[in-house]
């Protein structure tokens, strides 16, 4: 998809690809058919440059066919750089500029409370993204709020757009950030799926909002690709290409 297109977060797209997976394939209570359920989970990719992720994801669980994905990031796709709603079926919130899922996901879930429906939300971060004050903003509001129903997962693959995100603006300690913040946080490995999902199950049983610190590699399976912070915004060509699909493995 990111070769074809010529553009695309491929490898932040592979960092946050097994987090995706866990949630679209059973741990968020999701599916095509219930789209429109008031009550169904919500799933919020704030970072919304790692499309290409996501669509694959989308595509593959059923939300739209799977030869959309052959225009990703063409003129006239619905399939654009950046996540958009209304145009991708599954797609729940138009996100690009960072800062925002994490507020809409607060948002949604005080007006759940508030019309006494049921459904977690979920919203998928950047680390990088935690630069934003808006979060922090809707991290205070959610812990006032006591929104259990609330899971963050971060995609902790320390870095971001030019630099390390130590090196941009220093998050760690970055759990006890969140716990003062009054938040319930837990760290997993961000590729293990087994780990993602016991998580998830495991914020059930908090009565404050969760947070899930995911440790993760940017460009996740491709060697040369993997903590490189180029591959933040750069598509395979070529032999590039060749040599990224014979290191990942194939899925049946």
């Amino acid at each position: 998809m990111c070769a074809s297109a010529n553009a695309a977060h491929v490898g932040s797209s592979l960092s946050v690809i097994d987090i995706l997976s866990v949630l679209y394939g059973g741990a968020a209570q999701i599916s095509p058919e219930s789209s429109a359920n008031p009550e169904r989970d919500l799933v919020i990719v704030s970072k919304g440059h790692a499309a290409a992720g996501v669509y694959a994801v989308l595509g593959n669980s059923g939300f739209f066919p799977l030869d959309w994905l052959i225009d990703y990031c063409k003129d006239g796709s619905p399939l654009g750089g950046h996540v958009t709603k209304g145009l991708v079926p599954g797609v729940e919130f138009s996100t690009g500029s960072l800062g925002h899922g994490l507020p809409f996901g607060v948002g949604s879930s005080l007006a759940r409370r508030l019309r006494n429906l049921g459904g977690r939300i979920f919203v998928v971060m950047s680390d990088g993204e935690c630069d934003e004050g808006s979060n922090w903003e809707a991290a205070l509001l959610a812990a006032h709020h006591e929104l259990s129903h609330l899971t963050v997962l971060i995609d902790r693959n320390g870095l971001q757009s030019l630099d390390t995100t130590e090196g941009t603006i220093r998050l760690e300690p970055l759990a006890e950030k969140w716990e003062a913040f009054g938040w319930h946080v837990l760290k997993v490995d961000g590729h293990d799926h087994i780990s993602i999902d016991d998580s998830i199950s495991k914020a059930k049983d908090d009565p404050r909002p969760t947070v899930i610190i995911c440790n993760t590699v940017k460009g996740k399976g491709v060697s040369f690709m993997e903590n490189q912070v180029k591959w933040h915004y750069r598509p395979p060509s070529g032999s590039e290409l060749d040599a990224a699909l014979l290191e990942l493995p194939e899925v049946p």
